[in-house]
């Protein structure tokens, strides 16, 4: 709300959103279950065996790790012009945005090393049933660009490249902030040889695959910012359009994803199937229950929401506009990006990391297909409908492939609690509706105090969701104790 407040969707919003996002998409890659998906599963079978055998492993990813991540960023600073040019060629028109965009990214860029690591420690904990210090670890970063922002206009200074120092700077605090909840459990031992023995070398082969399936959504954006560089404003649109969704799918996907990933990998490796059937199905549940209602309330609102959540400041009317429309295509979207995330995770549990990166790679190819040959027609609005079709295709095609496996071992209950997700979602859509209609003038963009009708109508709605699915039995802590 702030950058769209102090930066709208200006040249320097679009030049700060790409130097952001190449170590933001490897954040997101690695933190929301890339890195854990393949580090869990090695992680953990090589602790069972021996405490020593789980700490030299750990020890050995450690250090590859730093020595790779270093060599990418002396190599991306050094080449930073070609870089921005690959993730944004349509900035060449324009040299002051080109050039803004290679500054920042320069200040941003090591941000990777330190994300990187504490996902590394966040996958430690992880594998200890150890989940809110790595799940709290982002929020360092927004405070941090809180801070920036608020700093740069009382002191004058430029928004867009304090906000590139604060990258880099939360970063670092976040690294230091996981290696102290980590210390418990691990503490590395930095030795910069590089050890490769066959577990480590099984794991890095698992990893560059999953990187790819699991973070396929990530991976697709990234794609939607390279096409929307050609046309003015639209990698802003883009961004603020996608911070909004992404709050749903860390709910219905990530969260629900990286909490089922060690227990489902444990369950596989006693061959326990009662427990996978279980895991399965409530991860299957919960998802859906709670990306349905989001979506329909994504589709049906997304101009009230984006308006009310954006619309002060230099965020213009029609900035807005643009912004809400993305969002609705994305909004369609939702419930196969979280989905992706739950599916994957089935084979990624088995150590199969191939058979993800297959239909991942397919996917993304399908989305640059349709983005690259309907762009001219439709402009930068064809990236979320083209995002949308690939991952729905993507969840389709992964449920064929489970259920021809005989993998997808889901129990009868689940059809009878999806019909009771979908009637309820219904009768809140009808909710909202009508909460939108009577409200429209307090709703509209000129009006001030917008966000707190936005806020009253949006809590009202999802109480009625969330206690209607309590009533019918579908929300209660017992289901999902597993």
């Amino acid at each position: 709300m702030l950058i769209a407040i102090f930066l709208g969707a200006s040249i320097f919003a679009d030049a700060f959103f790409v130097a952001f996002r190449l170590p933001n998409t490897f954040r997101r890659l690695f933190a929301e279950g890339t890195f854990n998906a393949a580090f869990i599963p090695s992680y953990a079978s090589a602790k069972s065996d021996d405490k020593n055998k789980g700490k030299k492993f750990a020890d050995d990813v450690f250090n590859i790790l730093v020595l790779i991540l270093l060599l990418i960023i002396l190599i991306v600073e050094i080449f930073t012009p070609y870089v921005v040019y690959i993730i944004a060629p349509g900035f060449e028109e324009n040299t002051q945005k080109f050039n803004l965009a290679v500054e920042f990214t320069r200040i941003t860029f090591p941000f990777l090393l330190f994300v990187s690591l504490s996902s590394f420690f966040s996958g430690i904990l992880n594998s200890n049933n150890k989940f809110a210090a790595a799940a709290a670890a982002p929020i360092i970063l927004n405070i941090v660009l809180i801070l920036s922002l608020i700093t740069s206009y009382v002191l004058k200074l430029d928004f867009a490249r304090q906000l590139s120092n604060g990258v880099t700077l939360a970063g670092v605090i976040q690294l230091l902030f996981l290696i102290f909840f980590t210390k418990k459990y691990y503490k590395p031992s930095i030795e910069f040889k590089i050890k490769l023995n066959n577990k480590v070398k099984f794991f890095f082969k698992k990893l560059l695959p999953s990187i790819l399936s699991s973070g396929v959504t990530q991976v697709n954006i990234l794609v939607g910012t390279i096409i929307a560089s050609f046309e003015s404003g639209a990698v802003s649109y883009l961004y603020y359009a996608d911070r909004i969704y992404q709050i749903n799918l860390a709910l219905a996907g990530i969260a629900v994803g990286t909490v089922s990933l060690p227990v489902l990998s444990k369950a596989f490796k006693k061959n326990n199937i009662s427990t996978i059937s279980k895991i399965q199905s409530k991860s299957f549940e919960l998802s859906l229950l709670l990306s349905l209602p989001a979506s329909i309330g994504l589709v049906i609102a997304s101009d009230e929401i984006v308006s009310a959540l954006f619309g002060y400041g230099s965020f213009t009317y029609e900035s807005a506009q643009l912004t809400a429309l993305a969002l609705k295509f994305f909004g369609f979207g939702v419930p196969a990006f979280a989905l992706i995330k739950i599916l994957s995770n089935f084979f990624f549990a088995r150590n199969d990391t191939k058979t993800p990166f297959y239909i991942s790679s397919f996917m993304v190819f399908l989305n640059i297909f349709l983005s690259l040959s309907l762009f001219n027609k439709y402009g930068f609005i064809i990236i979320p409908i083209a995002t949308s079709i690939s991952t729905w295709t993507g969840v389709l095609i992964y449920m064929i492939i489970l259920n021809k496996k005989k993998s997808l071992l889901l129990q009868n209950y689940l059809i009878r609690n999806v019909i009771k997700i979908i009637l309820i979602t219904i009768l809140m859509t009808f909710i909202l509706l009508f909460a939108l209609g009577f409200y429209s003038n307090y709703l509209d963009y000129t009006y001030k105090y917008k966000l707190i009708y936005l806020l009253l109508i949006v809590g009202f709605v999802a109480g009625f969701y969330l206690i209607s699915c309590y009533l019918v039995g579908l929300l209660k802590t017992k289901n999902f104790k597993t």
